[in-house]
């Protein structure tokens, strides 16, 4: 049962007042998807805005010839799906889950009805599409980048949380994608990704802690690498 208490677990819905996520949760589902389950269906009106609260989902779309593209990550506290609220349209890609995850989905009809009375809403969902946007454009840039091993060092480094990236020495990434799932992001093979980790984890750089985190071991480093200031 979605309760107001989980819903105010979610950024763009934690500025409501309690009264408002007592009329919206009783319309909320909640919903798990074992690893690789399809959360959100392409080509398809979804009714739903799509909240994670727990694993991770990735964005993907195929080409002609049928390959895999990833497009972007999503956290928990993050949602998806939200193209949908503003022009009534199809999903325009697959969400798919990387891991086991619980979701909550929100009726779009009622976040509209949100986004009238709330402008909180309104601007919270505006940064959210901006943030995505820039995101799916660093991404694509990735894909032109001519040394293989910058490219994955790239997307490691886009995976460290911000407040780690100025500070810290070492930082840990929970639920890490697979080297399938990164080789996808960056239209590589799963062994071409495996080669630049092993060198990374001769080399000190990251380390596996256990199969559900992977830890940078020299932050300094692996951003030294994405920039191109390093070679690996």
């Amino acid at each position: 049962m979605v309760t107001p208490e989980l819903l105010s677990a979610f950024p763009l819905l934690k500025q409501l007042p309690h009264e408002v996520l007592s009329q919206l949760a009783p319309l909320s589902t909640l919903r798990k998807f074992a690893r690789r389950g399809i959360v959100l269906n392409a080509g398809i009106r979804e009714e739903c805005l799509c909240f994670l609260f727990e694993g991770r989902l990735q964005g993907v779309d195929f080409t002609i010839d049928g390959r895999e593209v990833g497009l972007y990550f999503v956290e928990p506290g993050d949602f998806c799906g939200e193209l949908g609220l503003f022009d009534h349209g199809p999903q325009p890609e697959y969400v798919i889950a990387l891991t086991a995850v619980v979701t909550v989905f929100v009726p779009m009809e009622a976040l509209r009805d949100l986004m009238l009375r709330q402008p909180g809403v309104i601007k919270t969902l505006g940064e959210r599409l901006a943030a995505r946007l820039r995101q799916m454009t660093r991404q694509r840039s990735l894909l032109g980048l001519p040394s293989i091993s910058q490219r994955v060092c790239c997307q490691l480094w886009m995976l460290v949380p911000e407040s780690d990236k100025a500070t810290k020495t070492e930082s840990l990434i929970n639920n890490p994608p697979t080297h399938m799932e990164i080789a996808i992001m960056l239209n590589l093979s799963r062994e071409t990704v495996t080669r630049v980790f092993q060198t990374l984890q001769t080399r000190q750089i990251v380390k596996r802690d256990g199969p559900a985190c992977l830890l940078i071991t020299d932050v300094h480093t692996l951003r030294e690498l994405a920039e191109g200031k390093q070679e690996l």
